[in-house]
């Protein structure tokens, strides 16, 4: 079980079976207010995003950047667009 319950927090959806029937299904619990977009939400199903859990921390635009003197993130960003992903 603590297996199926790991992989919701990972925001998996899990059908439960019996005897080869659908019963139920395990879903994450959305973590924040308002409605959420059905894209964002097949994304966290998905397991490629994970939504946010609360406000940014006060002074959080402040703090300095991560360095990335290679362009790694960007490089990998645009071959996800080029992806189409």
């Amino acid at each position: 079980m603590s297996e199926f319950l790991a992989r919701v927090k990972a925001g998996e959806e899990i059908v439960v079976t019996e005897r080869g029937k659908p019963v139920a299904r395990i879903i994450p619990i959305s973590r924040t207010v308002g409605a959420i977009p059905e894209r964002l939400k097949e994304l966290e199903r998905s397991g490629l995003i994970r939504l946010g859990s609360g406000k940014l921390p006060k002074g959080f635009w402040k703090l300095p950047r991560p360095d990335d003197p290679k362009g790694l993130v960007v490089n990998a960003l645009l071959q996800e667009r080029e992806e189409g992903r």
